[in-house]
C-alpha cells in the first residue's frame, strides 16, 4: 500500500502544494495557515483590548455628546463640563491611536495625556462629574482618597494602593485597569505647609506628592494587587500607567485670598469698576491658574503633570432649587421613588422645596447639605408611614418647619 503524502492538517494541501510544511507530533501546518492564524490572534487581542475579560466596553463620545450626558445628572459648571469633556475625548482617541486604529499618522505625532485637576467648594459635584463620565464611557473607575497615603515606609498607604484598588474594581485585568479614570479625592490636603521646600520630612504631604509624580506621568508601575503592607508575600503586577486618566479634585479652602491678592480686587482709584470688583469677588475661582495652587501647596512637578486646570462655580441658591428636582437621580425623585416602593404617594408643596434650599444656603454645605436636610424633614415620615394604611402624604411647609425645628440640623449655625 502506498504511503499518503504529508499534507496540512488544516487546509489538506499537499507538500508540493505549498513552500513550507511544519511538522508537529502527530500533524503538519503550512505557512498559509501560520499566517491566517496569526492574523486570527492579532484580532482577537485588538478585540479583547476593547472589551477586557472584566467586561468593560470602551465607549467614545463626542464633547457635546459627553456634555449633554453630564448635564442629566449635574446642573450648572458648565465651564467644568466642557473642560471635562474635551480632555476625556482626547484621552480616548489618543488611547485609539496607540491601539493603531491611526495608522497613517501613528508614527507622526504622539499625543500626550491630559490629566485633569478641579478646584471647587465642597458639595458642588466634583466627584459627581468624575462619576458621570466613567458611567457614559464604560471604563474602569476608582475614588481614592489622598489623605490616607504617606511616604514610602511610614504608617498610612502607600501611592500604588491608588492602582490596587482599580485593578479590584476591573477583577485584575490589567488589560482594562490600563485604560481606567481614578478620581483622586481631597487632593488639597496633601499640599506642603508653605510655598517654599520644607525643612524636615512632611510625609504626609509633600512627600505624597512627589510619590505621585510617576503615576500620574505614565511608568510600569509594580503593584501589590491586595495592598501592599498587610500581605507582603503577594506578587507585584505590573501596571502601565501611559493611558490611565487621573483626575483630581479638591475644596482648596483659601485658595480665594491666594487669588484676590493675584488679581488686586481691592484696588482703589477713579478708574475701578466697583461693580466688576464685586463680581469677581462672588466667584474668585473663576480665575484660579497654576500659579495660585503653586501657592497653597501644591509641589511645580507635580502641577506641571496635571496640564488640565479647571472650577467648579459655588452653589447658588436657584441652582440649588434645580438640584433637588432636575437631575436625572434627583433628590425628590429619589424620596418619591422610595415612599413609591411602600404604595404610598409623596407630594412635595413648592414653599418646602424654597425651604429646603434656604436652609442649605445658610448652613453652607452644598448639594450634600440639601440631603441631609430633606432626611431630618421626612425621617418622622419614613418611620411611620410603612406600618400605616395611607396611601398618600402631602409635605407641607408647617409640617417641614415643624419636623426641621426639633431636629439635630436645627442646632448648626454658621457664623
Amino acid at each position: 500500500m502506498a504511503k499518503s503524502p504529508l499534507h496540512c492538517s488544516f487546509c489538506n494541501r499537499t507538500r508540493d502544494d505549498v513552500k513550507i510544511l511544519i511538522a508537529g507530533q502527530e500533524a503538519h501546518i503550512c505557512e498559509n495557515c501560520v499566517e491566517h492564524a496569526r492574523e486570527i490572534i492579532e484580532q482577537e487581542l485588538v478585540s479583547r483590548d476593547d472589551k477586557g475579560s472584566s467586561g468593560f466596553k470602551l465607549t467614545i463620545k463626542k464633547p457635546v455628546e459627553i456634555k449633554k450626558f453630564l448635564d442629566e445628572y449635574v446642573i450648572g459648571q458648565d465651564d467644568a463640563k466642557r473642560t471635562m469633556a474635551v480632555a476625556v475625548y482626547n484621552h480616548y482617541k489618543r488611547l485609539k491611536q496607540r491601539n493603531g486604529d491611526n495608522k497613517e499618522n501613528n508614527n507622526d505625532v504622539e499625543i500626550e495625556k491630559s490629566n485633569i485637576i478641579m478646584v471647587g467648594e465642597t458639595g458642588t459635584g466634583k466627584t459627581l462629574l468624575a462619576k458621570s463620565i466613567a458611567r457614559l464611557l464604560n471604563v474602569p473607575f476608582t475614588i481614592v482618597d489622598a489623605t490616607v497615603f504617606t511616604e514610602s515606609g511610614y504608617v498610612g498607604e502607600d501611592v500604588e494602593s491608588i492602582l490596587s484598588r482599580l485593578l479590584q474594581v476591573c477583577n485584575y485585568d490589567v488589560a482594562a485597569a490600563e485604560r481606567g479614570i481614578v478620581f483622586i479625592d481631597e487632593i488639597d490636603k496633601v499640599a506642603r505647609k508653605g510655598d517654599n521646600p520644607s525643612i524636615t520630612r512632611d510625609v504626609s504631604g509633600e512627600g505624597v506628592q512627589q510619590g505621585m509624580l510617576k503615576l500620574l506621568e505614565g511608568s510600569e508601575v509594580l503593584v501589590p494587587p491586595q495592598g501592599g503592607r498587610k500581605h507582603p508575600e503577594q506578587k507585584l503586577v505590573k501596571i502601565n500607567t501611559q493611558n490611565i486618566l487621573f483626575i483630581c479634585g479638591g475644596a482648596f479652602d483659601g485658595i480665594d485670598r491666594i487669588i484676590a491678592r493675584r488679581v488686586q480686587t481691592n484696588t482703589i482709584g477713579f478708574n475701578v469698576d466697583k461693580e466688576q470688583q464685586e463680581d469677581m469677588k462672588k466667584n474668585l475661582l473663576k480665575y484660579v491658574n497654576p500659579t495660585d495652587l503653586k501657592s497653597f501647596g501644591l509641589i511645580p512637578e507635580l502641577l506641571g503633570r496635571l496640564p488640565v486646570v479647571t472650577h467648579l462655580d459655588p452653589l447658588t441658591a436657584e441652582t440649588l432649587r434645580s438640584i433637588l428636582t432636575e437631575p436625572k437621580n434627583a433628590l425628590i425623585k429619589q424620596y418619591k421613588k422610595l415612599f413609591e416602593l411602600e404604595g404610598i404617594e409623596l407630594v412635595i408643596d413648592n414653599a418646602v422645596l424654597d425651604f429646603m434650599v434656604e436652609k442649605a444656603v445658610e448652613y453652607k454645605l452644598g448639594a450634600r447639605g440639601l440631603r441631609s436636610i430633606c432626611e431630618s424633614i421626612l425621617l418622622d415620615a419614613m418611620f411611620e408611614l410603612p406600618s400605616s394604611k395611607e396611601k398618600k402624604f402631602v409635605l407641607d411647609i408647617e409640617y417641614a418647619k415643624r419636623t426641621f425645628d426639633k431636629s439635630k440640623m436645627n442646632l448648626l449655625k454658621v457664623a
